[in-house]
């Protein structure tokens, strides 16, 4: 029998007795609950849950289904739930007692720790629910059961040096003897399941607090009272990476791998003094994620404007030149680079990156890794590209005055070159590049487009409402009361689907410069910043702030999130 449905015909079938009575036969034999559904199983070729609801009867126990169980809550008051699963036991709340589902209710020592564990008075109803239904249930509650929530109590125990790479499934945290452990392991699960970009651990006048950025924002996890715990969650971060634990007066940075969800995941790890002792900061890179994410990517999944998308693809088809993307720490700039990267990536061109890290894996690019221990670094990576024949180049970053000499002479010298730096919009990056002394000429000879962009929180659909805003707060928002007459004004709320934020999802805006002949004289005469700006006007440049309002206009995001995201002039 292959399925659910077609056990159940045999068992309500003539033969249900015959099974049964085999079934009492084998309990007969001496034979306990488990060796009975064993014997049912190979012996009847019945399905592990036919063979439950068999042997149930034969020892005069009543099964249950997972249907039946999902219609009940765990008691979760009673104990975390990685303890049930650690106990492979299910204690659900069934009216003014608790509903009890184990593949095995004869267990002697499962029995005594309910015992000590139920309050007394309350009746306790057992049922046998075979070990597939048990785990089904198990893995369907793990998407919406927090492991901290069990892990920010208890006492604090000795750290536990274990291996690098470190296995955040429920079951191994339930497995842990020491609660430091136990506890940054929840934190880097729970972390991973909210899909947080940043894990955040920091040290307080009382302890420590946890954060995880999610959007762009930080969201408060949980907090523990104690100095000592502080100090150990840090030191345990600092055994994953392979730092000196001794060392809590200077900033280090180290990396770790943990296993989740069946695959490996980066942990870039940054440690800070403070005056409470030491912070730190877990950023999380699932490149396996990020890889099945970008297959197939294009820009139109960014959520640009059609026209930021059309000026982007031109860019990006151009035989030669430079590229550049700014923005900072998390707003997208490489996964737009990528994007862009896929749509030319056709095999006709060589394609090398150098990053650091490699965040994502394109199939048909060679990625180069920067190994600054090693003394491979961006400059020397960059020099090395140039003598391997290529047409297309990312650097991950500019981050240095020798970095950034290399980069404009390679788009000076035939090759399409794609890079970020870190400014604050189009104007900004000239600047950046001038302080770090590369001639103005040989600048606009190599640059052809400016992009800068942030990722702004949309709306949650499902519990958003409309709003009107006041005139201060449209007038403190540069926005015009009259001209803002008709506009689909929408503000945050907060629901289940969106965890409270009123949120879900962001979308790219986008500040695009693409160099003309009158920018290029402009900046070659180093002119002002004002001039640049209105010939930039003229030449199509709308600002981020611009793109921000378009949303807030339609009603996508909020004029709160809107002057979060971007610069009230």
């Amino acid at each position: 029998m292959n399925s659910s449905a077609e056990d159940r015909l045999l068992i309500n079938s003539l033969d249900r007795e015959a099974l049964l009575a085999e079934a009492r036969k084998l309990a007969a034999a001496g034979g306990g609950l488990p060796a009975v559904m064993a014997g049912l199983q190979t012996e009847f070729g019945q399905s592990e849950e036919a063979a439950g609801e068999l042997a149930a009867a034969a020892f005069g126990l009543s099964a249950i289904s997972l249907t039946a169980l999902s219609e009940h809550s765990l008691a979760l008051t009673l104990a975390p739930f990685a303890e049930f699963i650690r106990r492979q036991v299910l204690v659900l709340e069934v009216g003014e007692g608790y509903l009890v589902a184990t593949p095995n209710p004869f267990d002697v020592a499962l029995r005594d720790w309910l015992e000590g564990l139920v309050p007394l008075g309350k009746p306790l109803h057992w049922r046998l629910a075979p070990a597939a239904v048990l785990s089904a249930y198990l893995a369907r509650e793990e998407s919406r059961v927090r492991a901290l929530d069990g892990s920010l109590s208890g006492d604090v125990g000795q750290i536990a040096i274990g291996a690098v790479a470190e296995d955040l499934s429920l079951q191994r945290i339930s497995e842990d003897g020491s609660t430091v452990v136990r506890l940054l392991r929840s934190t880097l699960h729970d972390g991973l399941k909210a899909g947080a970009s940043d894990i955040h651990i920091e040290a307080n006048n009382r302890g420590l607090a946890i954060k995880y950025r999610i959007d762009g924002v930080l969201n408060y996890a949980g907090s523990l009272d104690g100095s000592e715990t502080a100090e150990q969650m840090v030191s345990r971060i600092k055994v994953l990476s392979e730092l000196d634990i001794s060392e809590r007066r200077v900033p280090q940075d180290g990396r770790f791998k943990v296993s989740w969800q069946g695959r490996e995941i980066d942990i870039r790890v940054s440690i800070m003094p403070s005056i409470w002792g030491e912070d730190a900061v877990l950023r999380v890179l699932d490149k396996q994620a990020l890889t099945d994410h970008l297959q197939g990517l294009r820009l139109d999944a960014m959520g640009f404007d059609v026209d930021i998308i059309a000026h982007i693809r031109r860019l990006s088809s151009e035989p030669y030149g430079m590229v550049l993307v700014t923005g900072p720490t998390g707003s997208g700039k490489t996964t737009t680079l990528y994007a862009a990267l896929s749509e030319i990536n056709r095999g006709e061109d060589k394609i090398v990156t150098i990053e650091d890290p490699v965040e994502y894996q394109l199939s048909g690019v060679l990625q180069i890794p920067v190994n600054e221990k090693k003394g491979l670094t961006f400059a020397r990576g960059l020099r090395s590209i140039l003598r391997h024949d290529p047409d297309k180049i990312m650097v991950g970053e500019i981050r240095d005055a020798e970095t950034a000499q290399i980069a404009v002479q390679a788009a000076l010298t035939g090759h399409l070159v794609f890079t970020t730096v870190h400014a604050n919009n189009v104007f900004d990056v000239i600047g950046r590049f001038l302080h770090m002394e590369v001639d103005p000429y040989n600048l606009v000879s190599a640059l052809n487009g400016v992009v800068a962009q942030r990722l702004i929180r949309t709306l949650c659909p499902a519990c958003t409402k409309p709003v009107t805003p006041s005139e201060d707060e449209l007038s403190s928002a540069d926005i015009d009361p009259i001209a803002s007459t008709g506009w689909t004004f929408r503000q945050a709320v907060g629901c289940g689907a969106c965890r409270g934020t009123g949120y879900r999802g962001r979308r790219a805006i986008a500040e695009l410069l693409v160099l003309n002949d009158e920018i290029r004289e402009l900046i070659i005469a180093r002119a002002p910043i004002r001039q640049l700006k209105e010939a930039a006007r003229r030449g199509g440049t709308r600002s981020l702030r611009e793109s921000a309002v378009d949303l807030v206009r339609d009603g996508t995001t909020s004029l709160e999130e809107a002057n979060r995201v971007t610069f009230v002039a």
